[in-house]
């Protein structure tokens, strides 16, 4: 059984809740990514409180009128973060996706640290073309 530790894309990075949106989209760009999770500056196991987007920092801030320079990550969080473990099956990771409608998952290990994150290009390696037709209908609806 193909498990989200197969899919997942390893290496992850962290901001912490305390970073400004500036320094936030600084590092997406550098390391070219669309999403990065956000820790909770109070736990010393790097506890995710969030994930920011770069569409939240675009919507969210920028188009509202807001400061990059001065809005947290952790001011843009909203609600309980999704993640999945190393362990679930892709029926799960997908069940997980498409109910939240969510592009990227967080996978966390048995220790509930994060190890990885499943982007839809992710999933692209490892489902059918019906699959990839079926979650995109679903995410995107």
């Amino acid at each position: 059984m193909t498990t989200a530790a197969d899919i997942m894309h390893s290496g992850v990075t962290w901001v912490s809740a305390t970073d400004t949106l500036d320094q936030v989209a600084q590092l997406m760009s550098e390391l070219n990514v669309g999403a990065i999770p956000v820790a909770d500056p109070g736990t010393s196991n790097q506890r995710m409180c969030g994930i920011i987007t770069d569409r939240d920092i675009v919507v969210g801030c920028v188009a509202a009128g807001r400061d990059p320079f001065q809005i947290t990550a952790g001011e843009m969080c909203k609600g309980t973060p999704r993640w999945v473990s190393t362990e679930a099956g892709v029926d799960e990771v997908l069940r997980e996706m498409e109910s939240h409608q969510i592009r990227r998952l967080p996978v966390i290990d048995g220790n509930k640290r994060l190890v990885g994150m499943i982007s839809e290009a992710d999933l692209s390696h490892h489902l059918t073309d019906d699959q990839i037709a079926e979650f995109v209908g679903r995410v995107y609806a």
